[in-house]
C-alpha cells in the first residue's frame, strides 16, 4: 500500500514539473502573450550549477530555480523581441519589502536545439535589478538597459527553446510579450486551419477585464463542461477542449475539470483549445494552445422584449415575419417557443410551428426562452409594418412611331407613380409577372407598345414594395381635315391653308403660319404640332390636265370642234376673247381659220389652225379640160392627206392618195362611175403640236356622157 501511494506522489510531481524541463517545454503559440507563475525546477537537471563563486554577468545564475521552459516555431523570418515583466501585488505599494518583484533570468537556445546536449544560448540575460521597477528583461530594438539585449534574427521553419528562472524562488510569476518583425508558428493564426472565431462562452463581466459570466439557475451544482465546447471551437475542425480551475493548470493542461463538476460563483474557470493535425502527430504546431476564461453566476435568464418589422406588400394587411431574429436572449443554445397570446403561452397550447415564415398582421406575440440550465423567461414580439410603400396609377402618352403608328416608345420610368424615396422600380407586362417578380421588361426607358396597360412594383429600402397600374396611351397622327391637294393652271399659284386648331405649324416652305400664299406647282409639306407630338402632312398642288383637241370636223363652211382632257365644260372661240359653250362654228371663210378652245380651269387657251378648203361640187370628165376632175394637191403640204369618194351606200369608189396626186376624174376601178351624186370625205392631220385630226366631208356631183 506504501508503495502504491509513492508511485502516486511520484506521479502527480512528475505532472506538476513537467513543464520546467526542457523536454516538456510549452509551445508557444502564435504571437500570443504569457503569463505564468513557475514554482519548481523540474525533475530534470538541463543547466547546471555555476562554478563558485558565480560570475557577476552569468545569464543564469545558479542553475534552474523557479523555471519554466517553453518551445516555439518562426513562421515568418525576421527580427524577434520579447520582454518578462515580473509580477508585484496590486494592493501594495511599490516601496513595500513584501512587494520586491522576482529576478527573473532567461535564455535561449536553438535553432533546432536538442534537450540534454543543449550547448550554449545564443541569447540570455538576466534583471541587475537597477534598471526600472518591477525589473524587466527581455529583447528589445532599442535595449533601453543592460538587462535588454537586441533582438534575435530568425527564419522560417527554425524551432527554439526558451527558459524563463525565478531566481528569488519568490510567489511572484511574470508576463511575456512578444514584439520585433518575426511571427511565431500556430495553428490559431492560421485562417486556412481557423476559418471562424473561437467563442468565449456567456455574456462579458462588468469590466473590460472581469471574466465572462454564464448564468446558472442554481449554485453551487453540477455542470458538465463540454456543453460548451462546440460553442467555443465554433466549427473549426480538429480543435479538442479541456477545462481547469486554475490558469497553470490550463497552461499546462494539467488537473482537467470531470464531467460533471460541481460549480460555484465564485472559482474562475480557464478553457484550454489544442489543435491535432490529423495527417502528422508530430506535427510541432499539434503542442499550440490558447486559453480563455469564463465564471458562473447565479440567476435566472432574462429575456429582452423586442420589436420586429416585415412588409405589408402591396396593402395586403398581412406581413410575413421571422420571429427567430427577435432580439429576446442572445444564448444560441437556448431553447425558444412562441405562441400568439399570453393565454397560449401560459397553457402551453397553440405553439406557433412556423416562427420563421409567420404570417399575421401587426400583433404582439409572446415567446418563451429556456436554456440549457432550464432557467427560463418570457417576452413579448412586438410585429409592425415597415412604412407603407403608397403608389398611385399613372398615365403615360407617347408620340406614335412612324413606320408603325399603332406603337410608341415609352420611358415608363418616368411615370408619376409614387412620392417616396428612395426607391427601386421595375416593371412588368402582367400584374401576375409583377406580383411574382418574373421576367421584369428588360429596356423601361425605351418601351414599344401600343396603347394598353403595364405595371410597376416599386420596392422600398426595406424591400417592401407595392405595385401600381401604368396606362399607355399611343397619341396617333393628328391631320388637317381642311388641307387638300388643289389643282391649278401651270402658270398660276395658290394658297395652301392648314386650319386653325393646331398648337404649331412648320412648312417646307419655313413658313410658320396657318397658310401660305402664293404656291405654284409642287409638292410640299407641313408639321403640325398637336400637344407634345408633331405629325407630317404631305400636300399637292398639280398642274391641271390641258384639253386636247382631238378632231375637227368641217362640212361645207361648218367646223365642228371634238375636245377631250382637261375639266369640262369647255368654251370655244374665234378670236380667243368672244367665247362661245356650242363647239360647232357655221359660216367660216374659206382658207385658215384658228380655233381657241379652253376648259373649266380656265387656264391658257390651246389653239388649233383649221383650213377650209375650196368647195368643188361637180366635175363633167368630158375630156373637154373643164371640170374634168377634183384636184386638192393644194393641200398636200398637210399631213396624211387623203381624198375617199363613197357611193350612196358607203361604198368606196376611189382613194387620191399622194401617189394620185390627190385628185379624182370620176373613175373608179379604171372605169367611169355612171351619172349621180356622190359622197367624199377628205381628212389629215393639222400641223401643229398635237397633229390635229381634220375632216372634210360633202358631196360632188358627176356627169359623165355615156
Amino acid at each position: 500500500m506504501r508503495k502504491l501511494l509513492l508511485l502516486f506522489i511520484l506521479f502527480l510531481s512528475q505532472l506538476y514539473f513537467s513543464q520546467s524541463d526542457c523536454i516538456t517545454a510549452i509551445p508557444v503559440c502564435g504571437n500570443s502573450n504569457i503569463s505564468y507563475q513557475p514554482t519548481g525546477s523540474g525533475t530534470v537537471v538541463d543547466i547546471p550549477g555555476p562554478p563558485n563563486p558565480v560570475p557577476p554577468d552569468l545569464c543564469l545564475k545558479g542553475g534552474e530555480h523557479y523555471s519554466v521552459w517553453y518551445s516555439f516555431s518562426i513562421a515568418t523570418s525576421g527580427t524577434l523581441t520579447f520582454e518578462i515583466t515580473p509580477n508585484t501585488n496590486p494592493n501594495l505599494p511599490p516601496d513595500d519589502p513584501a512587494n520586491d518583484a522576482a529576478d527573473y533570468d532567461w535564455a535561449v537556445w536553438g535553432p533546432s536545439p536538442t534537450c540534454g546536449n543543449l550547448g550554449a544560448p545564443v541569447a540570455c540575460n538576466f534583471a541587475p535589478r537597477t534598471g526600472p521597477w518591477p525589473y524587466p528583461t527581455g529583447l528589445a530594438t532599442n535595449p533601453p538597459n543592460s538587462s535588454y539585449g537586441p533582438p534575435m534574427n530568425v527564419n522560417a521553419g527554425e524551432t527554439y527553446v526558451l527558459l524563463v528562472d525565478n531566481y528569488s524562488t519568490n510567489s511572484f510569476g511574470f508576463s511575456l510579450t512578444w514584439g520585433g518583425t518575426a511571427t511565431l508558428a500556430s495553428a490559431f493564426n492560421d485562417p486556412v486551419l481557423t476559418p471562424h472565431p473561437f467563442v468565449t462562452p456567456g455574456t462579458p463581466g462588468p469590466t473590460p477585464d472581469s471574466p465572462n459570466e454564464i448564468l446558472k439557475c442554481a449554485l453551487p451544482g453540477p455542470f458538465n463542461f463540454t456543453t460548451l465546447s462546440a460553442g467555443i471551437v465554433n466549427g473549426n475542425a480538429n480543435f479538442s477542449v479541456t477545462y481547469h480551475d486554475n490558469n497553470n493548470d490550463a497552461i499546462t493542461g494539467n488537473n482537467a475539470l470531470p464531467n460533471p463538476t460541481i460549480v460555484n460563483g465564485t472559482t474562475v474557470y480557464y478553457y484550454r483549445i489544442m489543435y491535432t493535425d490529423p495527417n502528422d502527430p508530430n506535427n510541432p504546431i499539434n503542442k499550440c494552445f490558447i486559453t480563455g476564461k469564463f465564471k458562473f453566476r447565479q440567476g435566472n435568464i432574462i429575456a429582452k422584449d423586442d420589436t420586429i418589422y416585415s412588409c405589408n406588400n402591396n396593402g395586403a394587411g398581412t406581413a410575413t415575419f421571422n420571429l427567430t431574429l427577435a432580439d429576446t436572449f442572445n444564448d444560441p443554445t437556448a431553447i425558444k417557443k412562441y405562441y400568439p397570446t399570453l393565454n397560449d403561452m401560459n397553457a402551453g397550447t397553440n405553439q406557433i410551428t412556423n416562427p420563421a415564415a409567420y404570417v399575421s398582421g401587426e400583433k404582439i406575440v409572446y415567446v418563451k426562452v429556456t436554456s440549457l440550465e432550464g432557467c427560463s423567461d418570457d417576452a413579448t414580439i412586438t410585429l409592425k409594418f415597415h412604412p407603407v410603400v403608397v403608389v398611385k396609377d399613372a398615365l403615360i402618352e407617347s408620340c406614335y412611331i412612324d413606320t408603325n403608328i399603332n406603337t410608341a416608345s415609352f420611358d415608363l420610368t418616368t411615370a408619376d407613380v409614387t412620392s417616396q424615396a428612395p426607391v427601386t422600380k421595375k416593371f412588368y407586362t402582367t400584374m401576375a409577372d409583377a406580383l411574382s417578380g418574373n421576367n421584369p421588361i428588360a429596356n423601361p426607358t425605351a418601351y414599344v407598345a401600343m396603347s394598353g396597360d403595364v405595371y410597376v412594383r416599386v420596392i422600398s429600402a426595406n424591400l417592401c414594395y407595392a405595385i401600381a397600374k401604368i396606362t399607355l396611351k399611343v397619341l396617333p397622327p393628328v391631320k388637317s381635315n381642311v388641307l387638300k391637294d388643289v389643282t391649278i393652271c401651270m402658270e398660276d399659284t395658290t394658297t395652301l391653308d392648314a386650319g386653325p386648331g393646331f398648337d404649331g405649324y412648320e412648312w417646307s416652305t419655313g413658313a410658320t403660319t396657318q397658310s401660305i400664299q402664293n404656291i405654284g406647282v409642287g409638292a410640299y409639306w407641313v408639321k403640325l404640332k398637336t400637344g407634345i407630338c408633331y405629325t407630317v402632312q404631305e400636300v399637292h398642288v398639280y398642274p391641271s390636265q390641258q384639253p386636247v383637241i382631238s378632231s375637227i370636223d368641217i362640212s361645207n363652211n361648218t367646223i365642228t370642234v371634238n375636245v377631250s382632257g382637261g375639266k369640262s365644260p369647255y368654251k370655244y372661240s374665234l378670236d380667243g376673247i368672244n367665247w362661245q359653250d356650242s363647239n360647232v362654228f357655221t359660216g367660216l371663210p374659206r382658207g385658215e381659220n384658228k380655233i381657241y378652245v379652253i376648259d373649266s380651269f380656265d387656264c391658257r387657251p390651246i389653239d388649233v389652225q383649221v383650213t377650209v378648203p375650196n368647195l368643188i361640187n361637180a366635175i363633167t370628165p368630158n375630156g373637154d379640160n373643164i371640170n374634168d376632175y377634183v384636184d386638192y394637191s393644194e393641200l398636200s403640204y398637210k399631213k396624211n392627206l387623203v381624198f375617199i369618194v363613197y357611193d350612196r351606200y358607203g361604198n368606196k369608189l376611189y382613194e387620191a392618195d399622194k401617189i394620185r396626186g390627190y385628185r379624182w376624174d370620176g373613175t373608179s376601178g379604171g372605169k367611169k362611175i355612171v351619172t349621180g351624186t356622190y359622197w367624199y370625205t377628205i381628212s389629215w392631220n393639222e400641223n401643229d403640236k398635237n397633229s390635229t385630226p381634220t375632216k372634210y366631208s360633202g358631196w360632188i356631183l358627176v356627169k359623165n356622157r355615156e
